[in-house]
């Protein structure tokens, strides 16, 4: 891998900055150079909302994402809004609520990852890490050692299980295509 273009699309309060975030750390801790950049619309809590991470093996010149490599969206309007630059031999990622039009790309997956937040680990709030769990499954990135490690280094104190176990929900979610 010479250098991978991430973007995390959801909605603002979903905890895609976080996601990015985690992913440029787990990265870092797997020896490799990462940047992250985030943006989001005035209405913050609510409206599309975007992380990108670049991860390379060598230096990165240029810290914004321009064509990714991977693209996840966990709501209609993040993937309506986002998905339009994704380089032809992409993976795209949605949740199973969006309608992932007729974009050409390698692949596309669409899972359960907000319902499983919900019924599975059984807060919503974690469906964040379950998209992490999912996203690494599918492309292994990271290792899943530094992937962890890194979620439980952000992760808010007291919920550190809770969010293993999302991790985990989320690698399951791929077991099965």
């Amino acid at each position: 891998m010479s250098s991978t273009e991430i973007r995390l699309s959801g909605s603002g309060g979903q905890g895609l900055l976080l996601c990015g975030i985690v992913l440029a750390e787990s990265a870092i801790l797997d020896g490799k150079n990462a940047v992250q950049t985030q943006s989001y619309g005035p209405e913050a809590r609510g409206g599309a909302s975007k992380a990108e991470v670049i991860i390379a093996d060598s230096e990165i010149y240029y810290p914004k994402v321009r064509k990714p490599d991977i693209f996840l969206a966990l709501t209609q309007e993040a993937y309506d809004k986002y998905v339009g630059s994704l380089k032809d031999d992409g993976i795209i990622i949605v949740d199973q609520s969006v309608e992932a039009t007729d974009i050409k790309c390698k692949n596309k997956y669409c899972l359960p990852i907000l319902e499983t937040a919900k019924e599975k680990v059984g807060k919503a709030m974690v469906a964040n890490i379950v998209a992490l769990g999912t996203i690494n499954q599918i492309t292994e990135l990271v290792s899943p050692d530094a992937l962890e490690r890194a979620v439980l280094n952000r992760v808010p104190k007291g919920t550190e299980e809770l969010n293993k176990k999302a991790l985990e929900a989320g690698r399951n979610i791929c077991k099965n295509i």
